[in-house]
């Protein structure tokens, strides 16, 4: 069976591809290819679709995933907003549904909710194919409102499979976007890169060899609690000068508010939970020209470029994605700067260079990431979670 995932993975990340391309990719017999491409066809996940061309004989028919087999649902956790999306094979939105946020509310009260409207909204698709539920959560220390401890991600499962009867995956929203653009943009599982998500703070997700790597007790990802200036602000994890506490969403608003002018051209209103809405009115000003709100996100890009830099120090990246709501109105701004720094002051900066981008799964690609996992743990046997040590 572990050998059919891999082959249905191999068809999801080449888009199209032959029988002959997997016998030569693979290693395997052509009887091989063939049995488990018949059971692919048989399940519905793989269509053919037209033909290739001839290396001098017959025309190779070409395969590729049928994107209307299987939906899976995403989740994606805000105080401001929960998201709800209805994801197909191909990782195309096929439904989408939202609600009120989670708010500084206990998972035993916001659970049953989350559990009614998720059933709501599957029932409403009218669909048999359903694999599984994802949920992308911020964090374990990301956010000042989000209580990690209490929302456990097998008590979270637990309670949405009770309410739901369905299969339930919980994973930080850093690692869903990763495996979102992992499954979405077609790459393969040679393909290892990262991606940086930024929310109400920043997440850190890397792909390796087509897995999330969560390290020993599934706490991997905190770039947000990098150190960038040991004399620097106190941060909610109780140290000091952390890449959350000098360059996150909380931090932009705090030094803006401070510009009295700024906030109220800008209607700041320096609540925690208008921080979203806030950072993204600082945005918005910078990317029309106002000085000062871009002085505000070029020094929180500066630091987060200081905190990648060390982080592919160690890992000696090849790609990097950056990804979330955070940069959906001043993603370019973070990006130059990162590549710039990386180009400076990496370690490995004569030898290669790191390809630094953009997301173009939008503010959805934690939800877009959640329903993929699903998809991609269920169908292809590969990247399930390993849970935190008790």
């Amino acid at each position: 069976m572990e050998t059919v995932g891999a082959i249905l993975d191999l068809i999801r990340s080449g888009g199209t591809v032959s029988r002959t391309e997997l016998i030569e990719q693979t290693g395997l017999t052509g009887a091989s290819i063939t049995k488990i491409v018949r059971q692919l066809l048989d399940d519905g996940l793989v269509v053919e679709t037209g033909s290739g061309d001839s290396t001098g004989g017959k025309r190779p028919t070409l395969l590729q995933l049928n994107p209307a087999a299987r939906v899976a649902i995403g989740v994606s956790l805000d105080e401001d907003r929960v998201t709800y999306l209805a994801v197909n094979l191909g990782g195309q939105v096929v439904a989408r549904s939202s609600s009120k946020g989670t708010g500084s509310r206990k998972p035993s009260e916001v659970a049953p909710r989350m559990g009614e409207e998720i059933a709501a909204f599957v029932e409403s698709l009218e669909l048999d194919a359903v694999v599984g539920i994802g949920v992308g959560i911020p964090g374990r220390r990301d956010t000042a409102w989000f209580d990690a401890t209490a929302w456990e991600h097998r008590a979270l499962e637990d309670a949405l499979m009770q309410a739901t009867g369905r299969k339930v995956m919980v994973e930080n929203d850093s690692t869903c976007a990763a495996i979102g653009e992992y499954w979405v943009g077609r790459m393969a599982s040679t393909d290892d890169f990262a991606t940086v998500y930024m929310a109400s703070g920043f997440g850190f997700g890397l792909m390796i060899q087509g897995q999330t790597y969560r390290g020993s007790a599934a706490n991997a990802g905190e770039l947000g609690h990098v150190l960038v200036d040991s004399h620097g602000e106190p941060c909610i994890c109780g140290r000091r000068g952390c890449l959350h506490a000098m360059g996150g969403m909380v931090r932009i608003v705090q030094l803006a508010l401070l510009d009295e002018d700024l906030a109220t051209e800008l209607r700041l209103r320096g609540t925690a939970r208008t921080t979203h809405a806030d950072f993204d009115r600082i945005a918005r000003a910078a990317v029309k020209g106002d000085d000062r709100a871009g002085a505000l996100i070029r020094q929180s890009a500066r630091y987060l470029a200081s905190a990648v830099v060390s982080v592919n120090n160690v890992l000696d990246l090849d790609q990097l994605i950056l990804a979330g709501p955070g940069f959906s109105l001043v993603g370019e701004i973070y990006a130059e700067a990162v590549s710039e720094r990386l180009s400076q002051d990496s370690w490995s900066r004569t030898a290669t260079t790191v390809r630094v981008g953009l997301s173009g799964l939008g503010n959805d690609v934690a939800a877009i990431g959640a329903a993929t996992l699903v998809m991609h743990s269920e169908l292809t046997l590969q990247n399930r979670p390993r849970r935190n040590r008790d």
